[in-house]
């Protein structure tokens, strides 16, 4: 074949066609991958190095569509990027051009998660004001979790090692999965209508974000903070968070802490009233001490007669016999009333508390109403006080006394003799009417007449 037949291409030519074959055969794509070799010029462009364990490709994306990325993408960050494929003609380098990015897998998640705590929380549904005190000592607790889980298992262990004889009362749901969500949902509307127990446990073992996920979805936290029986969160490790923890009236670490926080020590309350029954016999064996050093006392000063110290003495003798007996009687009538005292303590509710409220604002409000017609009487008497101290010094008193206030003919209140003159007119107001005259004759300040 000669040179003239040959068909000899140029580079550029070359580049420009297979660029047109490439992107002729490839539309735009979704792919997934670890991001390298980042590189943010002055352009506002991005040029990096998208990889996976086995190959990598050239990148680039340009300002207009950076503008629109809303995480922040470093050295290694895992994406999901729609890009077109493309070749980068002056180098001859094959490359994707990225329209959109996104983070896949737990960093999508986690920008789902910090999304819907920004809006609950604009919503006030995380709130501290909103956080409900736990009961001291729940007539029965109740637990919302997988009816199979270990979560369960430590959770009914610590509540049965701490206090046995609170019931505990298991509302089983799914935890993970499709179905978790309305399970949760179900399970803690279950527990407010049936209103047997007094505290709501909402648990699951640990697990990935994916793992606990069904307790950051928006339906879970409006159920919790909807639910009016208290609710303590103990979902995952110390170190994870949900949007069921920031809900809850109280966060617990893990699901055992939770069942600690939710049930009173049954033995640390044993252990306080043993602290008092030994403080009560011994401020009684003190008070028979000082007793019987008062006895002794009277007795060396009381030498006679002989008989009737004998009688106070074998008195003496007989009630201190008596004194035991009539300490453990004394010691377990307090136990039964502190029996009775604990049993009633369980059975106290916030309706009693509303009800004492009630009838203390009753009998303020007779009170209040009583104090008022006293309150009115001395507020009048003060007010015919001022009125009367207003009458002294007003100007009518004073023309009462036989003062009078002169006008000129125009009006004028007249507080010089020089005006008038002979024949002027002028009004004399009395303390009670008043009169016109013609001046006569007006006489100056050293008694001189004005002509």
């Amino acid at each position: 074949m000669t040179a003239g037949a040959r068909d000899i291409y140029s580079v550029s030519r070359l580049n420009r066609e297979v660029r047109a074959v490439i992107e002729g055969n490839f539309g735009a794509l979704w792919l997934e991958g670890e991001i390298s070799n980042l590189a943010r010029p002055a352009s506002g462009h991005w040029y990096f190095t998208l990889k996976d364990p086995s190959a990598q490709v050239r990148c680039a994306m340009f300002r207009m569509r950076t503008q629109q990325v809303r995480f922040k993408v470093t050295e290694g960050s895992q994406v999901l990027a729609y890009a077109r494929v493309g070749m980068y003609e002056p180098r001859g380098e094959f490359q994707l051009v990225i329209e959109h990015l996104e983070p896949a897998g737990a960093g999508l998640l986690q920008l789902r998660f910090e999304a819907l705590k920004q809006k609950l929380a604009a919503e006030g549904l995380f709130d501290a004001a909103n956080k409900r005190p736990l009961p001291a000592w729940p007539r029965a607790i109740g637990v919302v979790t997988s009816g199979t889980g270990a979560a369960l298992r430590d959770i009914l262990h610590v509540l049965g090692r701490r206090n046995p004889g609170i019931p505990v009362i298991v509302y089983p749901c799914a935890v993970q999965g499709a179905a978790a969500v309305p399970a949760i949902v179900a399970a803690l509307g279950a527990a407010n209508r049936r209103a047997e127990v007094d505290v709501l446990l909402v648990a699951r073992g640990g697990g990935s974000l994916e793992d606990l996920w069904a307790f950051n979805e928006e339906a879970v936290v409006r159920a919790v903070c909807a639910s009016v029986i208290p609710v303590v969160s103990g979902v995952g490790h110390e170190i994870d968070f949900t949007l069921t923890d920031f809900a809850a009236d109280v966060r617990a670490p893990t699901p055992s802490a939770a069942a600690e926080i939710c049930a009173p020590d049954r033995g640390e309350m044993l252990r306080r009233f043993a602290i008092l029954e030994v403080r009560a016999r011994r401020a009684a064996g003190h008070q028979l001490a000082l007793a019987r050093q008062r006895l002794e006392a009277n007795v060396a000063r009381l030498r006679h007669p002989g008989r009737r110290l004998e009688e106070h003495a074998q008195r003496l003798d007989e009630l201190s016999r008596r004194l035991p007996q009539a300490l453990d009687t004394v010691l377990q009538l307090r136990r039964s009333r502190l029996a009775a005292a604990v049993s009633a303590l369980s059975a106290v509710t916030p309706a009693r508390r509303l009800t004492l409220a009630v009838a203390r604002l009753d009998a303020q409000t007779r009170r209040l109403h009583a104090a008022m017609p006293a309150l009115l009487e001395r507020r009048q008497a003060r007010l015919r006080e001022t009125e009367r101290a207003l009458r002294a010094v007003s100007p009518a008193a004073t023309l009462e006394r036989g003062y009078a206030i002169v006008r000129t003919a125009q009006g004028a209140i007249a507080r010089n003799a020089a005006q008038f003159t002979p024949g002027a007119h002028l009004v004399a107001q009395l303390g009670r009417g008043a009169v016109t005259a013609t001046v006569d004759e007006v006489r100056t300040e050293d008694g001189t007449p004005d002509d």
